[in-house]
């Protein structure tokens, strides 16, 4: 199978933005090219699905990756809608992340499908969208109308190796309060010192427990904002918490534990859904990743597996470090590498 018509198909869902929840013209790409295919694509909403035959005798493996984008950041040099081949690089918005993975499992998926291979498991390949902002409308309206499932391989850039964990993430926002008053007399109460000792012991709190794969779970004040005007005392200092949990930890818990301890502050979490996920050590798909000579790792970044409620596993060509970032590229020769990693990987 020609592996420029895969790599055509990324310069084309690249030069096509699908900023999250507006992937419905890549949606529409992705559908008409595996309606070329063959494949027989399911569509609902912007997300599409294709199954490959169904053996009962055989475990069930779900092929995801997620068609979205974040929005470019002002800092590209080059237009990030351009697909351009520079050597083995291929620059845009989306190729590094996640549209690598994206097409080398869907060629994958049409390989070994098509030809009715005899694979170890039952495939079915799902392009998700809305994961970069963890919307209701891509995996979560997805998981109902999926077959039984027994596992997962999410094409997030992993560098090839196994991400058998990754981090949980809870999102809170804070505020103290005051009383508004004129700087330049003793009057009103400061909002944002109200704020300093919470802000502080945040800063300074650590967990008990680490985890061997992802180490501790990490709290991040990453916006702040307070104040009107330079000679009006602030009535109001509102803050943003990042949560990053891991195995040990869950949200809920670790919520109520903040607002046990932070004695100014009033907190409201934005979801508690995004819990830490991990996949055995002893799973069959780990110990095939192991036997070919990959090292599992715990991946501090989120995805999609977080809301999986089957064991999953991230795999994928590019490097983590690329995504989000200016000028982001894949190589040619990591989408022609995890495409021979995940033929191997899933024949017997």
């Amino acid at each position: 199978m020609d592996i420029n018509e895969t790599i055509k198909l990324l310069e084309q869902l690249i030069a096509t933005p699908s900023v999250s929840r507006d992937e419905k013209a890549a949606a529409d790409l992705l559908q008409q090219r595996m309606e070329d295919w063959g494949l027989c694509p399911q569509r609902t909403g912007n997300n599409v699905m294709a199954m490959g035959p169904q053996k009962p005798e055989r475990p069930t493996l779900l092929l995801n990756a997620h068609i979205d984008t974040v929005k470019p950041v002002s800092s590209w040099s080059r237009d990030p809608f351009t697909p351009c081949r520079e050597g083995d690089r291929l620059y845009g918005l989306g190729s590094n992340d996640c549209g690598g993975g994206l097409v080398s499992l869907l060629h994958t998926f049409r390989e070994l499908t098509t030809a009715d291979a005899e694979t170890a498991y039952n495939l079915v390949f799902l392009a998700t969208a809305e994961e970069e902002v963890g919307g209701r409308n891509g995996i979560s309206l997805m998981l109902p109308l999926l077959p039984e499932t027994d596992v997962a391989i999410v094409g997030e850039p992993t560098g090839l190796k196994p991400a058998i964990a990754e981090k949980g993430l809870m999102v809170i926002d804070g505020i103290a309060r005051g009383k508004s008053g004129h700087a330049a007399r003793e009057e009103g109460v400061n909002a944002i010192y109200e704020a300093l000792d919470d802000l502080l012991w945040l800063r300074d709190y650590r967990f008990k427990k680490s985890s061997q794969l992802l180490g501790p779970t990490k709290m991040s004040v990453t916006v702040i904002e307070s104040g009107t005007q330079h000679n009006v005392v602030p009535d109001e200092c509102r803050f943003v918490i990042d949560v990053r949990t891991n195995e040990f930890y869950q949200n809920p818990y670790v919520f109520a534990f903040l607002q046990r301890h932070m004695k100014k502050c009033e907190l409201t979490a934005r979801s508690f859904r995004l819990e830490s996920s991990h996949i055995a050590t002893d799973h069959p798909l780990v110990q095939r990743c192991i036997k070919m000579g990959m090292k599992p790792y715990g991946s501090p970044t989120l995805s999609d597996q977080a809301l999986m409620p089957f064991p999953s596993l991230k795999l994928g060509p590019g490097e983590s470090s690329r995504s989000h970032s200016a000028d982001e590229f894949i190589l040619i020769s990591e989408i022609q590498q995890a495409v021979s990693t995940y033929r191997q990987l899933l024949l017997p």
